[in-house]
């Protein structure tokens, strides 16, 4: 039954990447522009009133994996959307001039034609473009001082607690063809005054370059905010539990992060070894002296982007897993890591007081923080959770007892993200399909759909799909997340973890967002899903 008194807080929402939305303007990936059409769609079709998106940070050249990014602030340049830089020329003889020709627009056309995000293409023709276009602001704007070249250094200015070092590092990397910051001359390995002033001065050019692509795209996503906040809808972040080693944020940060070690994960019944992921550990000695000030400043950040947004790999805030720098033995096994803190006591202290910092630092921007604690969790990190009044998650597939039951929906805590799957899982229709007979007939008693067991069969239905949305959005949760691919009832998928390859990070919408609107099948599955919202007692508005 749901609680009459928490309805108008019980809110529905789609989990997308951005780089998977799809516009008929969009150059081959999803831009910031995109996100308002996308989100009033999906509130006029199913009555969603919120999209949740994964970290915006700008990756590597060489990655595709938004949990992959140079740095903990700023926006990847990849999502702008061109047609609305001032600086630069849209018409097609503009763009075939900074594209370089036929075969930049050709290029181009490859990207959009696409059913994949193509990186190397995308990144091709918008670093082309946006190249161009800073050319144009430096000679109309920058050398004349205009009301555009004042108001980006008044932005870059209120920006400078990470924008300096952000783009000092892009510059410096470019110059050295993607070396590793640990492998420059030492003054600048090492920070030294003389050396980064130096560095200023030679790369002007190219430190402003990469200040312009971030006060373009934080104006894009101001704008794009706005435009949400007038139709009563919101955005939900992600903030990643740890940073790249090759990062601006632990160049610029050396001594809040430990550079003898790897963060990983201990070994489970699922996978005995554990993992490796080649991340610098916080050095969390050196941060709880200055009561968490970076990680203040990042949450701070997350606020100033979202409405929400989600810690990644919570039980990591309260003890970190890591291994040696150099984590496998002669026989190429894992060496066994250890936990920091290394007590259960001191883990839960240790842990309150990093994620009520950065609740307070989010708040102060006027987002709250949800909490990712999924895999194998204490229990007292979820009653830790509770008195910090922070939303855990609650995943359906996972939400089990000893015997194999599902655990009914209804009673989960209402502070609490209730979801059928993550970006990390088989979409709903694939999970369906590959469950055995008594995993099917132990969903058929979860209360909300037992009175129409008969009609679940083994094969994907509307049937189906309306238990399925039925069972998840009648959860006690005051939030319910639905991937895209749920609410569209596809069987693509984001991300296969433990795999690398094309299909991870590249999934693009089957169609634009002009065409899906009058697209039938999926305006069927639009339809259940508002219909399930509604039943569901949630907001629809």
């Amino acid at each position: 039954m749901v609680d009459s008194n928490s309805s108008a807080r019980r809110v529905a929402g789609v989990t997308v990447p951005l780089f998977s939305l799809r516009s008929a303007r969009s150059w081959g990936i999803g831009e910031i522009t995109d996100l308002p059409a996308f989100s009033q769609w999906m509130s006029e079709s199913a009555g969603i009133r919120l999209v949740q998106i994964l970290p915006l940070g700008e990756i590597a050249g060489t990655e595709t994996s938004p949990y992959s990014a140079m740095s903990a602030f700023g926006i990847d340049w990849l999502y702008l959307d061109l047609d609305r830089v001032a600086d630069l020329d849209t018409s097609p003889h503009g763009l075939r001039e900074a594209l370089g020709g036929d075969m930049g627009v050709a290029i181009l056309r490859r990207a959009r034609e696409s059913a994949r995000v193509d990186y190397e293409a995308v990144r091709f023709v918008k670093q082309r473009a946006l190249q161009w276009a800073f050319m144009r602001f430096e000679r109309e704007h920058l050398g004349r001082g205009s009301d555009r070249a004042r108001a980006f250094e008044m932005w870059s200015a209120d920006e400078r607690h990470w924008l300096e070092d952000y783009a000092l590092f892009r510059a410096l990397k470019d110059a050295r063809k993607g070396e590793p910051w640990w492998k420059w001359e030492r003054p600048l390995r090492d920070r030294e005054p003389w050396a980064l002033d130096g560095a200023r001065q030679e790369f002007a050019r190219p430190v402003a370059y990469y200040k312009y692509l971030q006060w373009l795209a934080h104006g894009q996503w101001e704008r794009a905010r706005a435009q949400l906040r007038e139709n009563g809808l919101e955005v939900m972040g992600d903030l990643p539990f740890m940073v790249g080693r090759d990062s601006a944020d632990v160049w610029g940060n050396q001594k809040e992060f430990r550079h003898d070690r790897n963060v990983g994960a201990p070994g489970d019944q699922f996978d005995p070894e554990g993992q490796d992921w080649g991340l610098p550990p916080y050095k969390w000695e050196a941060m709880r002296a200055n009561d968490f000030a970076w990680l203040r400043r990042r949450a701070r950040y997350a606020g100033s982007l979202y409405d929400r947004f989600r810690i990644d790999h919570l039980i990591g805030f309260y003890r970190t897993y890591t291994r040696p720098l150099e984590p496998r033995d002669a026989r190429g096994k894992l060496v066994e890591g250890a936990f920091d803190p290394p007590e259960a006591r001191a883990q839960l202290a240790h842990g309150e007081r990093v994620v009520g910092a950065m609740k307070t630092a989010g708040l102060e921007r006027s987002a709250t923080l949800v909490a990712e604690d999924l895999g194998v969790i204490p229990e007292w990190v979820r009653a830790s959770l509770q008195r910090l009044n922070v939303p855990g998650y609650k995943v359906l597939i996972w939400e089990k007892t000893n015997d194999g039951a599902f655990k009914n929906p209804v009673e989960y805590p209402s502070r609490s993200v209730s979801a059928l799957g993550t970006h990390d899982t088989d979409s709903c229709v694939t999970w369906w399909e590959s469950r055995d007979e008594r995993e099917r007939a132990e969903f058929a008693k979860i209360p909300a759909v037992r009175d129409r067991a008969s009609s679940l069969t083994a094969h994907w239905s509307p049937a189906v799909h309306r238990a399925l949305l039925d069972a998840i959005l009648t959860a006690g949760s005051e939030l319910c997340l639905l991937l895209m691919q749920d609410v569209l009832a596809v069987r693509d998928r984001v991300n296969t973890p433990g795999t690398v390859g094309p299909m991870n990070w590249t999934w693009r919408l089957p169609g634009t967002i002009e065409t899906l609107r009058s697209t039938v099948s999926y305006a069927a599955s639009l339809a259940r899903v508002r219909e399930a919202i509604r039943a569901a007692g949630r907001d629809t508005r």
